[in-house]
């Protein structure tokens, strides 16, 4: 009995479900069958064993146990027909996968014993995909586990040997106690989830801001080129001068009782083509102490207007050609191609001292795109943004001769790399036209014109880009990044048939944990059939959690929760969904800290890289309506 709880306990551990069934074999020779006890022969079954130990005590669960092994034995003779018609198990559908074949005596000549784990020479044949023999020898036990290859058999048997400690302790010392609160991983596995597969630590200036970043680049490289844009180019110099007017000019605006209209964790709207004004007005609002709010004039107008409302921006920054298109009623404004609001502005930078802004005061709020419900404005730092830019994957060393094709919308966090990441290492950006980003065969000519060697694309956009690359295209490129969606082996293998000196990185973190939270190189020689979205970034943590937010074992899938220094502060105006998706973090020793809930479903290799396995959740829109199905 005691076994078979443990083994339930196991089962839902594995399979990160509460409700759990498995097999197990019965002898058969007690079924109310007169003289089956004398009988010569075979009369082994396996039947069914439902286990449901929700809110149960150590103590209470067991009974459980006791009670459903005790009715099981009036049907041990039961066919499996007659258990798949009562089950409403249709055809060839299994009953159960796992099996617990609990016997007296052993059938195998234990070969080594390490940690208690025992290992066996020779193993019977077994046709579940979760199978684990308990050999009663009288004086301990011998455990024998067989899995799929997604498993590890010894992390099987280690995990029985971790929760019969903890059960046998708990019936003796605490029987009362809550029998989900048992910790059955064993310590070297937890160690590893927590402390090796996360070993991210890595210095960066926590109190730098994203601009003063920016700015001592410029120190270093002034007269390099910063921005090319239709056969113009601004360099490092040029353009820090005219975000200092534009920032002078933000900090001198003041509203009707004149109060400055811009201050830390103020809002700044800003809606603009790809162009230099929309680089200029992002390092503006940054160096005038303001958080920027990017809209993209793109957006359906209810779209534009939602984020302008919401938001509550102080003002809005845009084109003259794109004025007479907004809903600005009486928000203040300032049309960026406009030199007038340049003239007579320092071109000096602004202090601290002047702008009161601190590494923990906002960038930016970048609103998700509201597929599946209103757009959500996700809050992110100065800290959590340097903290991405500071890390850069060992295998990619971005210099000076590198050129960096801009084309993702700046609404897209994505667009903060090809910016801002590019700025800090020196190297040139290559801005996109308007529109251009969807004509492939304007970006495979931009590409080799301006010998652009790094880019970014959605799995699904470099899918329709290689389509249109003709040998000796593109061969510039030396980085490929993706991310945004689930990158198909099919399209990588394509990608380097079709751009073969380039390397090519998996990347994957949504907008509330600031650009990325894992990366993957991915290697030529793997033949995976998933691509693994990789191992945590810099001072970030990855947790794998089942529904009682427990760490599931390697291998077993389970949420993905994103911790450490790039979690968002949380959504603008939306304090209940920010708690429901902003939780505190049981695993840092750090006060305060927290973690996001991605709603994302992945499990860890044994190797440290995570597969990502798609979404736990679904909605589904009915005439305005949504129902949210878990």
């Amino acid at each position: 009995i005691v076994f078979h709880l443990v083994f339930g306990l196991v089962v839902s551990r594995f399979s990160g479900r509460d409700d759990v069934v498995f097999g197990t074999v019965m002898s058969g020779r007690m079924a109310p069958v007169p003289g089956i006890d004398r009988t010569l022969g075979m009369f082994i079954n396996v039947l069914p064993l439902r286990l449901n130990m929700t809110g149960m005590t150590v103590r209470e669960a067991l009974l459980q146990v006791e009670r459903t092994m005790a009715g099981l034995i009036r049907y041990e003779d039961a066919s499996l027909a007659l258990m798949q018609r009562y089950s409403g198990v249709e055809g060839d559908a299994p009953l159960f996968s796992a099996l617990l074949n609990y016997r007296h005596g052993s059938l195998h000549d234990v070969v080594q014993n390490m940690d208690g784990v025992a290992f066996v020479e020779e193993l019977e044949a077994t046709n579940y995909p979760f199978d684990l023999s308990v050999d009663d020898t009288g004086d301990g036990f011998v455990l024998v586990s067989q899995t799929d290859s997604s498993l590890d058999p010894g992390q099987v048997s280690g995990y029985m040997h971790q929760a019969l400690e903890h059960v046998v302790s708990a019936l003796e010392h605490e029987p009362y106690a809550p029998i989900d609160r048992l910790d059955i991983m064993p310590a070297q596995e937890r160690d590893c989830l927590l402390h090796v597969f996360n070993d991210t630590e890595a210095a960066y200036p926590m109190d730098a801001l994203i601009h003063e970043l920016f700015e001592q680049q410029v120190k270093r490289t002034p007269n390099a080129v910063a921005i090319q844009y239709e056969g113009q180019s601004l360099s490092y110099a040029a353009l820090n001068a005219r975000a200092n007017q534009l920032a002078n000019r933000l900090r001198s605006m003041r509203d009707e009782s004149g109060r400055p209209l811009v201050y830390p964790d103020v809002r700044v709207a800003i809606c603009v083509e790809r162009s230099f004004e929309m680089v200029t007005g992002l390092l503006g609002i940054l160096k005038a102490g303001a958080a920027y709010v990017p809209v993209d004039p793109e957006y359906p107008l209810d779209h534009v207007t939602y984020i302008l409302k919401d938001a509550g921006a102080a003002l809005l920054l845009t084109q003259s050609h794109l004025e007479h298109m907004l809903p600005l009623g009486n928000m203040p404004r300032i049309i960026l191609d406009d030199e007038s609001i340049y003239a007579d502005q320092p071109e000096t930078n602004l202090s601290r001292h002047d702008t009161r802004l601190t590494s923990r005061n906002l960038a930016y709020v970048i609103y998700t795109s509201g597929s599946t419900g209103l757009p959500k404005g996700v809050m992110n730092e100065h800290r959590a943004v340097v903290n991405r830019l500071c890390w850069m994957p060992p295998e990619i060393n971005m210099g000076a001769g590198d050129r960096i094709l801009q084309k993702t919308s700046f609404a897209f966090d994505v667009s903060i790399w090809e910016i801002f990441w590019t700025f800090l290492n020196g190297a040139r950006i290559v801005l996109a036209s308007p529109g251009g980003q969807r004509d492939p065969r304007y970006m495979i000519d931009l590409i080799d014109r301006e010998g652009v060697t790094m880019a970014d694309f959605v799995p699904s956009i470099l899918q329709l880009f290689l389509e249109h690359i003709r040998d000796g295209k593109c061969g510039s490129i030396r980085h490929v990044l993706c991310g945004g969606e689930e990158l198909p082996s099919s399209v990588l293998r394509r990608a380097w048939m079709k751009l073969p000196g380039a390397c090519f990185y998996n990347f994957y973190g949504p907008t509330e944990t600031t650009v990325d939270a894992t990366y993957y190189v991915c290697n030529p020689g793997n033949k995976e059939e998933r691509v693994p979205i990789g191992k945590p970034i810099s001072n970030t943590k990855i947790y794998i959690l089942d529904d009682g937010r427990r760490l599931a074992p390697v291998g077993v899938s389970g949420e993905v929760y994103i911790a450490g220094h790039g979690v968002a502060r949380g959504y603008l105006n939306r304090e209940e969904l920010t708690a429901e998706r902003f939780v505190d973090d049981p695993f840092s020793d750090e006060p305060g800290a927290r973690m996001y809930r991605t709603g994302d479903l992945g499990r860890w290799r044994s190797d440290g890289q995570i597969e990502y396995l798609g979404r736990n959740d679904f909605q589904v829109k009915i005439r305005g309506f949504r129902i949210e199905l878990g």
